[in-house]
């Protein structure tokens, strides 16, 4: 079983204390004075912006698919957990800007293919579907080469990049009550569009190899 993410932090709980040392100390200064009435709240909560968006009619959640056989370029890099998206994002501006240099052009959304994780960070390709591999070869940290393919489970997570961590956990408890046995890989694909550190309405395909 593959290491997606680490678990996503616990929420802060508010502490009532702190405002308790006021309040207690104008009931001093003024006995008599009646409570100030408190506001009711809200009727309808505004959700948290990291919270993932429900799941649309369609959505895949372990759908069984086969991936085909694609050539990508990829750039090739590592990150912490904490400095993910900043690190993706400066990845996939410099393959742009590379495949612009040479004339490129993409033949499908961007992607993230993980190759190794841990609970520290992790092993990367950033990495963009080419219609054909680039008559010079690239060098240095970009590369040519076959992207994923075979069978595979599909989930979609719709939200910011920053919910990801609670679609994880869900895939990981689908995995384990099917007893499933995962590649040590995963693919996240970007279907609505480049990373942006500020989008709350990704849609963003997982794509899970099984064995």
């Amino acid at each position: 079983m593959p290491c997606f993410r680490p678990a996503a932090p616990l929420l802060l709980a508010l502490t009532l204390g702190l405002a308790a040392g006021p309040a207690a100390a104008q009931k001093a200064e003024a006995p008599d004075k009646p409570p100030i009435e408190t506001m009711p709240p809200a009727a309808t909560p505004i959700p948290a912006p990291d919270a993932p968006s429900p799941l649309r009619p369609g959505d895949a959640f372990g759908e069984e698919i086969m991936l085909p056989e694609r050539t990508i370029i990829y750039l090739q890099s590592q990150s912490k957990w904490d400095s993910a998206l900043e690190t993706l994002i400066d990845s996939f501006n410099s393959l742009e800007e590379y495949m612009e240099k040479h004339g490129l052009k993409p033949n499908g959304p961007p992607m993230t293919i993980y190759t190794q994780t841990d609970d520290s960070g992790f092993h990367f390709r950033a990495a963009l579907p080419i219609a054909e591999a680039p008559k010079d070869e690239p060098k240095g940290d970009i590369a040519v080469g076959p992207a994923p393919s075979g069978k595979a489970l599909k989930f979609v997570h719709r939200g910011s990049y920053n919910a990801l961590d609670t679609s994880y956990e869900a895939i990981t408890d689908y995995l384990d009550d099917k007893g499933l046995d995962a590649k040590e890989i995963f693919i996240e694909e970007y279907a609505s569009g480049p990373l942006s550190a500020d989008a709350n309405d990704l849609v963003i395909n997982i794509y899970v190899p099984v064995k």
